[in-house]
């Protein structure tokens, strides 16, 4: 059987906690102030779409496809990105909360974060060549084995990252925040 496709829907105040989203693919949809918290977004795929102002913690992404996929002002706590499908996965990200999510080991090359907030983000053996974090709270992000190469972080602020177990050559510091290369090492920097 087919799948159900939806095309050029704008699917606004919505509430998907009771009555998940139908299954299918959805190819450039704009989802506003809608709440899909603690809901499946299983073997969904999303291509082209955005999210404004929703809220989508904790929801089920098993299998669930995002390629071109912008999220804006939205709320995205613990989500497990890794579950979903890593084939063409692309995001970009501005003024989202993303406290407690995971990206562990996904391709995310030349990703934008922007003004997002990302406390306790797992980047492990993620691949963020490329990406950037513009204007983010890395609070306690955890990078382990991460590709970090080209990836500016100028203007960002409280991240943690080892230089010895991440790759780094011609990523972007800011000498204000450059002591978060620092931090294992136990430097006191005044």
């Amino acid at each position: 059987m087919a799948e159900t496709q939806y095309s050029n829907l704008t699917i606004t105040k919505k509430d998907f906690t009771e009555s998940h989203l139908p299954k299918g693919e959805y190819e450039n949809c704009t989802f506003s102030n809608c709440n899909f918290s603690n809901s499946s977004l299983a073997n969904i795929i999303f291509f082209e779409c955005t999210f404004e102002s929703c809220n989508l913690s904790l929801c089920n992404l098993n299998n669930t496809s995002f390629r071109d996929v912008v999220f804006e002002n939205c709320k995205l706590l613990g989500l497990h990105f890794q579950h979903g499908n890593p084939f063409c996965f692309s995001i970009k990200l501005a003024n989202c909360n993303l406290n407690h999510s995971s990206f562990y080991k996904l391709q995310l090359k030349k990703t934008i974060f922007n003004q997002c907030q990302l406390h306790e983000v797992d980047f492990s053996e993620s691949d963020l060549t490329n990406a950037v974090f513009e204007q983010c709270d890395l609070l306690g992000a955890i990078f382990e084995r991460t590709n970090l190469e080209k990836c500016d972080f100028r203007t960002s602020i409280h991240f943690s990252i080892s230089p010895e177990r991440n790759k780094l050559k011609k990523a972007k510091f800011s000498h204000l925040t450059i002591a978060g290369l620092l931090n294992e090492y136990g430097i006191i920097i005044e």
